[in-house]
């Protein structure tokens, strides 16, 4: 589960990016396993330039065992300000740094035009071209699979529930039945969807009784 300055360390990097006119994707894993790239980004061109990404908000989470995917031409951590001034001398050579600060609620507030993003990146350290460490073939399928990824969520939420099967929706309330609050059942999903069912059935019977009703009572009116 990402944290909130994780979302907003990934939304700030996004729009940094695509307003230079290059293509942001998140959670890329590549060939051979190099592990997971945080944000890749591809940047149009001739050749194609590729920018990976790992984004690190605590110390304990800079000094993870987890493998840094740095193949790209350019490579860079992404970290909170106070947490570079701490590990600064921690990262390698070669490698960039983007340093994030969020905005003040205050001035965001103040603002005359409209504030997108939650905070803003620093390139406080310039990376060092390397040679891409994988190849591009093999790097372009997987930024266009993460992509496709990503379509695909979006268009889960655009539909709601609609794309899913009875069986699908049946299994995931039996998957959450251990969860069951037998003095909550606000809480309970069962209980909120059988609430909503039953509420309907008896608004549209409810309905149907009523037109009954007024149909009976033309019939008993005196010709």
């Amino acid at each position: 589960m990402k944290t909130p300055l994780t979302l907003d360390l990934e939304k700030t990097l996004y729009a940094y990016w695509e307003d230079l006119g290059a293509v942001a994707v998140e959670e890329v894993t590549m060939p051979a396993d190099r592990g997971i790239v945080d944000t890749l980004v591809m940047q149009p061109g001739d050749p194609l330039t590729w920018r990976c990404f790992e984004l690190k908000v605590t110390k304990s989470d800079f000094h993870s065992s987890a493998k840094l995917s740095f193949i790209g031409d350019y490579n860079y951590f992404v970290l909170p300000l106070t947490l570079y001034q701490q590990v600064a001398d921690e990262i390698p050579a070669g490698i960039g740094v983007m340093t994030y600060q969020a905005f003040d609620p205050a001035a965001i507030k103040a603002a005359t035009v409209p504030i997108t993003v939650p905070s803003q990146l620093t390139i406080s350290r310039p990376p060092r071209r390397q040679a891409l460490q994988v190849p591009q073939t093999a790097l372009l399928e997987r930024f266009i699979a993460s992509l496709n990824r990503e379509v695909q969520k979006a268009k889960q939420v655009d539909k709601g529930l609609s794309h899913f099967s009875d069986e699908q929706l049946l299994a995931e309330i039996k998957r959450r039945s251990d969860q069951y609050r037998v003095y909550d059942p606000e809480s309970n999903l069962y209980d909120r969807v059988m609430g909503g069912v039953e509420g309907t059935a008896v608004s549209t019977l409810q309905a149907e009784v009523d037109a009954l009703a007024e149909e009976l009572a033309l019939l008993r009116q005196p010709s």
